[in-house]
């Protein structure tokens, strides 16, 4: 699993309710959950959010509550993978459910700014930002957490047969 992209970057203890709004949680509509992705915490991610681009944040991201919009916005926002310092469990294991490519590298995170462009290869477990040069390693993905994200998420992967 390899991505490349442009880096958006936030700080520490990004909560679901900043990475979407409780006002918009009487939606199951995915586009409408990614058109209020961010809003209250940064005014400008949805006009410069592009496909493939990379989130990138710091400690205890995702914690809150345990709404699974909070990883579905992200990922219909146009973001192919989230990098963090550290993840709230139940955001992180959401993430892995709904197929959202997801992290932990605190060098990485630390060490890579807002706009720079990214390349993860999380079958070999490294991160490489093409702005600085620098090179980090991570755990790569398990095969079947690979499954998971490459099927779209949990579910379609039951539905595909690769999990039973």
């Amino acid at each position: 699993m390899k991505y490349t992209g442009k880096v958006i970057k936030y700080g520490d203890n990004v909560d679901t309710d900043v990475i979407i709004p409780a006002r918009y949680l009487n939606t199951s509509d995915k586009k409408e959950l990614a058109s209020h992705c961010m809003e209250d915490l940064d005014k400008t991610f949805r006009d410069r959010v592009e496909g493939g681009d990379i989130m990138v944040a710091g400690f205890n991201f995702g914690c809150g509550s345990s709404r699974e919009h909070a990883p579905i916005a992200i990922k219909e926002s146009g973001i192919s993978l989230v990098i963090a310092k550290s993840f709230a469990r139940i955001f992180y294991r959401n993430s892995i459910n709904i197929g959202l490519a997801i992290v932990e590298c605190p060098d990485a995170a630390e060490a890579i700014m807002d706009g720079h462009t990214v390349e993860a290869d999380l079958d070999n477990g490294v991160i490489y930002d093409k702005t600085t040069g620098e090179s980090f390693k991570t755990q790569p993905f398990p095969a079947f957490i690979q499954k998971i994200i490459e099927n779209g998420g949990l579910v379609e992967s039951i539905r595909n047969g690769d999990i039973k």
